[in-house]
């Protein structure tokens, strides 16, 4: 199976006023991230706004995606449901058009036990034949992993990596000491990536790497040859793109960015809002310090 590691961009979904995915512009924006560096590519992620996008929306995504990437970088598409089948379709839908991985993301409106979270996971990991990385972010989920979850989960053949967004960094090492080589951990833009990586993490899976993909990569690369002094340097100055993140809402935050740079990505899906023009000055303020 194709090993995953360093920096995957959770891709903006380009879109227009009238709800068609602007292919174009995420093709361009995928070879421009390959070419900076990145280490794989994420359509679908939080950033992708999936739970904005219908079922159509989203495939297109996921073709577009792995269309541009040629190959070259591996493409981890992301699956979410409420249900079980509907998320087993999805992961067999993209499978088949040449995904390389599978972000599974569970979706609630009531409150699913222990049991039922399990099975959903299980449920869509044996649906394929690629690496399966189980993604838990607490803050927007209404059913959450827990670490007797993720370890029984860590289990499965194809359970190799989880994508994990709590802030908590204790609980990465958590996962780290519990499941040791079987589940490798992946840090989100709401941990401190090179803390991350010096705890034994494979890199980070996040959308401000849409928009700083090169520096994204050299921390990567400074973590990764133990030149930690230099890392903590360069994640000091690359941490206001966070806190300017974590101010605005996820998608409008990375798609002022990208548009800033030149990508008519479009504005987020409504009902969300795209950022104001004083909110938008401080995005590119931001952009403009890291060069």
């Amino acid at each position: 199976m194709t090993e995953f590691h360093g920096v995957f961009p959770y891709l903006a979904s380009p879109i227009n006023a009238e709800g068609t995915i602007r292919t174009d512009v995420l093709g361009r924006l995928c070879d421009d991230l390959i070419h900076a560096g990145v280490h794989g590519l994420t359509p679908l992620g939080s950033t992708g706004e999936f739970a904005y996008l219908d079922r159509a929306q989203r495939m297109a995504v996921v073709e577009a995606t792995i269309e541009a990437a040629q190959g070259r970088v591996p493409v981890i598409a992301g699956v979410a449901s409420t249900a079980i089948a509907d998320a087993v379709a999805q992961a067999k839908a993209y499978q088949k058009r040449g995904a390389t991985g599978i972000l599974a993301v569970l979706e609630a409106y009531f409150p699913v036990s222990d049991a039922g979270i399990e099975a959903y996971f299980r449920a869509i990991a044996d649906a394929v034949d690629v690496p399966v990385v189980i993604y838990t972010n607490p803050q927007f989920q209404r059913s959450d992993l827990s670490l007797d979850v993720i370890a029984r989960l860590a289990e499965h053949p194809r359970i190799n990596y989880i994508k994990d967004a709590s802030t908590n960094t204790g609980r990465l090492l958590s996962i780290i000491n519990r499941c040791g080589d079987a589940l490798k951990v992946f840090a989100a833009s709401s941990h401190i990536p090179a803390a991350v990586m010096l705890i034994g993490g494979k890199g980070w899976m996040a959308g401000p790497a849409c928009i700083i993909p090169r520096q994204s990569v050299e921390l990567y690369n400074l973590c990764k040859a133990s030149c930690w002094d230099d890392a903590l340097a360069l994640q000091k100055r690359l941490w206001r793109i966070n806190e300017a993140f974590a101010r605005f809402n996820l998608a409008a935050c990375i798609k002022a960015g990208l548009s800033i740079q030149g990508y008519d990505v479009g504005d987020p899906v409504p009902p969300q809002a795209a950022l104001t023009s004083e909110q938008r000055k401080v995005v590119e303020e931001v952009l403009l310090s890291l060069g």
